[in-house]
């Protein structure tokens, strides 16, 4: 494989580890911990793996002698800048244990498990893939574990290998899924221990253990870079709006952080659009209004930043999808043998009236768009709303009424873009590259102590390296109940943006004068090499965050 100039000098780079995890280690426990909602119904369903304390690692001087470890691992869901970093922490925490010990990676996701598809990952196989994007070195999928068959099948291939651990790498589903897995393997007394590691570039897999998900910090960057060079293009020819719906499924997490780094004229927070109980009119209203403004100073162009979930959160949109979830769960079957062309009349007529009236509004595209097919999660697949199109589109009818009532005087030409899959590869930023190779060696310390059930955990992340503290987190901690498919199923709570949150403040307080003036920031490309204040900087996010505590 021919290797770029960037590859081969990023492969001699050295990820740096908190000081817990250079030499020996000992555990350190906190209290019992229970989950962040419907504790009996977790409890109820979680036996074996509930209430475990929160752990952290700490230096010892005491050597262990640990017998050889067969673990395997599976990349699960999107891709994310870093997880090949995190398969190289594990497979380097693993051999520093015991150079016995040995990795078997599963093929293209869980389905790898299932289906016994798998390779033995050794050391020329890490090496070709440290400090690189992408889930290339083994591929990723999005089967769900779900059934006891599927775990019964993983079983045999787990036993035939010898395989004593399962590391799942992956977003709040997937980790989910992981729980479900070691509370199975716990029940049938199996002796195979599940470890799980927080992976999305949505960012909405944190808690007060879990920082940040491995792959935002490198997501945002790039975004930001593309983001600042369209506003560069935007202040130079002063003629275009540009609409720009950045990847993040239901959390406004990268819109967010992508403003902080850019200062965007307008940026869209879906969580406080819910919160203020907006109309998809209220919205567009809102951005009009900026654009009028703009436009009276003789500034008839801007950037608009969009979150890709934000009609989940219009709350009468949100009811009608809550609708449209439930009913093609029940009835997709019936649904899929509708000729198209009569699809959108047989779900006018079979929801309730309300939101019946609100789906037959909607263009023909976006109502077409809401009814295609759930994801494996049962979502909605919002990156497939044209979100941008439909709210230029919204917009220029809105100034273009205001211009005959003699309102606007402006000229309004928009442009649209959606960056998601452009952010999902990258090469990590130092920070990931060092993030998901501690979270890595953190995930085979936690199988090396006997641990299942949790997921590894690195905190203190805008400190440097060294000071950063490694441990586990028990997944059933941070899982309520939620309606999916239909069903109240146990899943890891999302974490939207808290609009009392440090770095949704700071926007707030900022963003009228970015409205109205040209304040825009133009960050650049992720560097690598070069002063730490440029190459290892955390997002502005958890800096803010870090900051508010």
């Amino acid at each position: 494989m021919k290797k770029s100039a960037l590859q081969i000098a990023r492969a001699a780079y050295q990820p740096k580890l908190p000081k817990a995890l250079k030499g020996s280690l000992t555990v350190k426990e906190g209290a019992p911990t229970e989950s962040v909602a419907d504790q009996q119904e977790i409890k109820k369903l979680f036996p074996n793996t509930y209430g475990m304390p929160v752990l952290s690692f700490v230096e010892s001087n005491e050597k262990k002698n640990v017998p050889a470890i067969t673990a395997g691992v599976i990349l699960s869901g999107g891709q994310a800048p870093g997880g090949h970093n995190v398969i190289a922490g594990l497979f380097d925490g693993l051999k520093a244990l015991n150079k016995d010990s040995k990795l078997y990676g599963f093929l293209l996701g869980p389905g790898g498990l299932i289906d016994h598809q798998y390779i033995e990952l050794t050391d020329e196989i890490i090496d070709e893939y440290r400090n690189t994007g992408g889930f290339d070195i083994i591929g990723s999928g999005r089967t769900k574990l779900e059934t006891t068959e599927q775990f019964d099948k993983g079983l045999e291939i787990i036993k035939k290998l010898g395989i004593q651990a399962l590391v799942i790498i992956g977003g709040d589903d997937s980790n989910t899924n992981a729980c479900v897995l070691a509370e199975y393997y716990k029940q049938k007394n199996t002796g195979v221990q599940v470890i799980g590691c927080p992976k999305t570039i949505d960012g909405d897999l944190k808690n007060d253990m879990i920082e940040t998900s491995f792959g935002f910090d490198t997501a945002c960057k790039v975004y930001s870079e593309v983001i600042g060079n369209i506003q560069r293009d935007c202040n130079s020819a002063k003629k275009y709006w540009h609409f720009i719906k950045l990847m993040g499924r239901s959390a406004s997490h990268i819109a967010l952080e992508c403003a902080l780094q850019t200062q965007p004229n307008i940026c869209i927070i879906s969580e406080e659009v819910e919160e203020k109980n907006m109309s998809l009119d209220d919205v567009v209203t809102y951005i009009a209004n900026i654009v009028a403004t703009r436009a009276a100073e003789g500034n008839n162009f801007g950037t608009v930043l969009i979150p890709e979930g934000l009609i989940e959160f219009i709350p009468a949109m949100k009811k009608l999808i809550a609708e449209l979830n439930d009913f093609l769960a029940a009835n997709g079957a019936e649904f899929a043998m509708i000729k198209k062309s009569e699809q959108r009349n047989y779900i006018i007529k079979h929801l309730s009236p309300e939101n019946s009236a609100i789906y037959a509004s909607l263009p023909e595209g976006v109502a077409r768009q809401l009814s295609l097919d759930r994801d494996p999660h049962g979502n909605v697949q919002v990156s497939l709303i044209e979100t941008e199109k439909l709210l230029s589109e919204m917009v220029g009818k809105k100034l273009a009424e205001w211009k005959e009532q003699g309102k606007y005087t402006g000229k309004f030409a928009a442009q649209h873009h959606f960056f998601g899959y452009e952010g999902r590869c990258a090469a990590p930023s130092n920070f990931d590259a060092d993030y998901c190779y501690s979270l890595g060696y953190t995930a085979s310390m936690l199988i090396g102590e006997g641990k299942t059930g949790y997921m590894s955990s690195v905190r203190n992340t805008t400190k440097p390296a060294e000071e950063w503290i490694a441990g586990g987190v028990p997944v059933t901690m941070m899982m309520n109940m939620e309606r999916r498919h239909g069903e109240m199923k146990p899943v890891i709570q999302k974490a939207l943006v808290r609009l009392d949150g440090a770095p949704f403040k700071f926007f707030a307080a900022n963003r009228d004068e970015w409205a109205k003036n040209t304040c825009y920031v133009y960050p650049g490309p992720i560097q690598y090499f070069g002063p730490t204040e440029v190459c290892d900087q955390p997002t502005v996010t958890l800096k803010l965050e870090a900051e508010g505590k």
